[in-house]
């Protein structure tokens, strides 16, 4: 949940910011003085989102708090408010480094809209200084979004691997960062602003691996009309990430091993090796141990980059972190797609902390930019997360219909026109046929399962939950009645 510290003497003041601060669904923090104020951001810094800021104040004033957090780099966003709300208070408060400034006695929805702003800003700068550094090649573990106490001793193990060269596996279920973590080993090392190369060993064609990784020369093979290094050489000097590397065919996975182990590699069609200086970091989403005893990677190349192995948690087990990394991606898809949406409601935080997200940090990103996409205000509300919604105990979302088309017979259709008010397009289907007999309940319960897929967009789960019954019972009905599951049914997050 985002904290905000509020930094005021006034205990009338505190307790009625307090109070707003509660409302608005953030979680306040309070100190008296200057001084306390900050102590607190030197000492919990990083479970701190938001400042607000009395300027007229014992022992330490407002200024006097901006002036020592300029000096210890502590950058969060301020929201200064004091009852003199002269131009030169103003001009002096941002000149130090405020975000914002209200005059006293500020009303809630101003105050509501200047912590909105602030957290909106300070994410998008946050963001387009953090891509600045990936572009440099310069991440730190700093730039890493998390407040989850399981990250903070696998970031501790991290820090010390970058400040050697040894050999580094990152494992992990997908989407859960391992890139990124990668990205920050290698821009916290020597090695820092040197190349970084990442390779998705999974994506490459059985038949170019070798040529990719470790280059090839002109007329090698049939295509090859250009000398191309390859990914070793092209890292030289700096760090090659191989992602999912244990997807590599095992003929690749010996020629990996010398590669490592001597220092050169032997492009196709080379008359001899190349010398490559580089730094390996490895990732996989798979049980390599388990691998390795089904014979489907080696035990050498396994210990070779099994040094130093590290495992991050899945999303679901560290769901504080859920709140800040929503807001990261918000601040740039929105600036992206050219929406101005402000902040997101309170509400969403409990639903997205309440589903499991098996794709991890990916899948928050994607459900995030669909949200983005479907908000028609200022703000992302429950309803722009129609799909999770739909799948978490308690909400109550309706999935975006797409176009319908009439089930109705054709001998109904004048009827049906005749009480247009009565009628649901695409929710009428006929008990009779044309010949005025009833229908068989295999054709009706046939359409009426075509219609519940059509209507909820092949959303197993929200199907059977509407009709009343379990999955396994809706796929059995779906196949004693010739029907499939359609093919273009969208992924169920």
């Amino acid at each position: 949940m985002t904290t905000i510290l509020i930094c005021d003497d006034d205990p009338v003041q505190r307790r009625l910011v307090e109070a707003m601060v509660r409302k608005f669904g953030y979680e306040p923090r309070l100190c008296e003085n200057g001084e306390q104020g900050l102590q607190i951001l030197l000492s919990e810094g990083d479970s701190i989102d938001l400042v607000l800021l009395d300027l007229v104040m014992p022992e330490r004033d407002g200024m006097g708090v901006l002036a020592a957090m300029r000096e210890e780099g502590i950058v969060k966003p301020v929201i200064v408010q004091t009852s003199q709300g002269g131009i030169d208070t103003v001009v002096n408060a941002m000149r130090a480094g405020a975000t914002d400034f209200v005059v006293k006695p500020v009303g809630a929805e101003r105050l509501a809209v200047s912590i909105k702003n602030a957290l909106k800003t300070e994410a998008l700068v946050a963001e387009v200084q953090r891509l600045k550094r990936k572009a440099e090649g310069t991440l730190t573990f700093k730039d890493i979004i998390t407040r989850s106490p399981r990250m903070q001793p696998l970031l501790k193990m991290a820090d010390k691997a970058a400040a050697s060269m040894i050999p580094v596996m990152i494992e992990g279920e997908s989407g859960v960062g391992k890139e990124l973590l990668a990205r920050a080993i290698a821009g916290s090392g020597e090695r820092r602003a040197k190349p970084f190369v990442a390779v998705n060993c999974g994506a490459i064609p059985q038949n170019l691996v070798e040529s990719i990784l470790f280059g090839h020369e002109k007329g090698a093979f049939t295509g090859a009309t250009d000398k191309h290094t390859g990914k070793f050489v092209e890292a030289h000097g700096g760090t090659l990430f191989l992602d999912e590397v244990g997807e590599l065919p095992l003929e690749t996975q010996v020629k990996l091993l010398r590669a490592i182990q001597e220092g050169e590699v032997d492009p196709v069609g080379a008359k001899r090796p190349v010398k490559v200086d580089i730094r390996i970091v490895s990732a996989t989403n798979r049980d390599l141990i388990q691998a390795v005893k089904d014979g489907r990677f080696r035990e050498d190349l396994y210990y070779r980059l099994c040094v130093f192995p590290m495992t991050l948690p899945p999303l679901r087990e560290r769901a504080e972190d859920i709140p800040d990394l929503t807001r990261h991606f918000l601040a740039r898809i929105a600036a992206e797609e050219g929406k101005r949406i402000r902040g997101i409601q309170p509400a969403v935080f409990g639903l997205l902390g309440a589903y499991p997200w098996p794709g991890n940090v990916r899948q928050l990103e994607n459900a995030v930019f669909r949200a983005v996409v479907l908000c028609d205000g200022d703000e992302l509300s429950i309803a722009d997360f129609p799909q999770i919604a739909a799948q978490v105990d308690g909400y109550d979302v309706v999935v975006p219909l797409a176009p319908q088309v009439l089930i109705a017979s054709p001998a109904l259709q004048p009827a049906l026109a005749a009480q247009p008010a009565m009628i649901v397009p695409g929710a009428s289907i006929a008990l009779v046929d044309a010949a005025g007999h009833v229908r068989p309940m295999e054709e009706i319960e046939t359409e009426a399962l075509k219609f519940a897929l059509d209507h909820y967009r092949g959303q197993m789960s929200q199907v059977a939950r509407r009709l009343g019954i379990g999955r396994s019972t809706l796929y059995r009905k779906l196949k004693d009645l010739g029907l499939e599951e359609p093919a273009d049914a969208p992924e169920e997050v």
